[in-house]
């Protein structure tokens, strides 16, 4: 990205003129557009990346508990435990996704602010 030259840099000084300092506008429009479809994609890349954990996550726990059953044998007692120990983990999973959900959820606040402010300045440079 490359900025209008300032005046006094082979230039007259009055050589400014306002067409360069729309151009200037521009092109800082220009790099304000980019950077918030860049975040934009971020989130949807990172959004991605959750659901493909969550969707991991739900393929793994059937088999856990298949394996946990065929290798438990020793009574309700131990059962018991086993059970526990998993909602305990479970608990703490639903608990790491509802902090990472109110992160995203903040995440899409700001950007969804970003474009309304990205909006309003290109409506009113219009």
């Amino acid at each position: 990205m490359s900025t209008p030259p300032l005046a006094g840099a082979g230039m007259p000084p009055g050589a400014f003129s306002g067409t360069q300092a729309q151009a200037a506008r521009e092109v800082n429009t220009a790099s304000l557009c980019r950077i918030g479809q860049e975040t934009v994609q971020d989130i949807v890349f990172r959004t991605m990346e959750i659901f493909q954990l969550l969707r991991n996550m739900q393929q793994l726990i059937p088999y856990v508990e298949e394996d946990g059953s065929k290798h438990d044998d020793r009574g309700a007692a131990s059962q018991l435990r086993f059970a526990t120990e998993e909602r305990r983990e479970i608990m703490e999973v639903n608990k790491k996704l509802k902090q990472k959900n109110q992160q995203l959820k903040q995440i899409m606040d700001q950007l969804r602010n970003l474009i309304w402010d990205i909006n309003a300045m290109l409506a009113m440079r219009n």
